[in-house]
């Protein structure tokens, strides 16, 4: 086997995260951020309001965001802009797929852009950049088969 060490760069690309939409990750979500709107944990009176279920609310999106970049960058990385914009509702029973591409990378300052996008099954549910200082090494070490080369 053959170990390839590199340094991810503007343009590299996030390996995708998929999450799975189910009623205790919404409804747990939203009481972990205080959120008691109804829309997020009573499906009927959802259904009343005009949705056809219970959805995600922003906080919960927000820290799954946070989730996939820290992922990706490690423990010591550290968040510090978060601007997101949500567009279709995550709803139970859905995935949302996370995907995220480097857009700068300032060497000086540490600091990196990252473009998130994260889809589910009826379009874009989250859009936006977020901004990490990066306090440890940033190398991605790739192992392969020399059988395959």
């Amino acid at each position: 086997m053959g170990v390839e060490t590199t340094r991810p760069g503007v343009g590299t690309e996030l390996p995708p995260l998929e999450i799975p939409i189910t009623r205790t990750l919404i409804v747990a979500g939203a009481i972990a951020s205080r959120d008691y709107q109804d829309v997020h944990h009573d499906a009927e009176l959802a259904r009343q309001k005009g949705s056809p279920d219970i959805f995600m609310n922003i906080l919960t999106t927000n820290g799954l965001v946070g989730r996939y970049i820290t992922d990706y960058f490690g423990p010591t990385a550290e968040l510090r802009k978060v601007a997101i914009r949500l567009g279709a509702p995550n709803y139970p029973g859905d995935t949302m797929v996370l995907t995220g591409r480097i857009e700068e990378l300032d060497d000086e300052t540490r600091l990196a852009t990252i473009r998130v996008v994260g889809t589910n099954g009826i379009g874009d549910h989250v859009t936006g950049t977020v901004t990490v200082a990066l306090t440890g090494s940033l190398v991605t070490v790739t192992v392969t088969d020399e059988a395959d080369s």
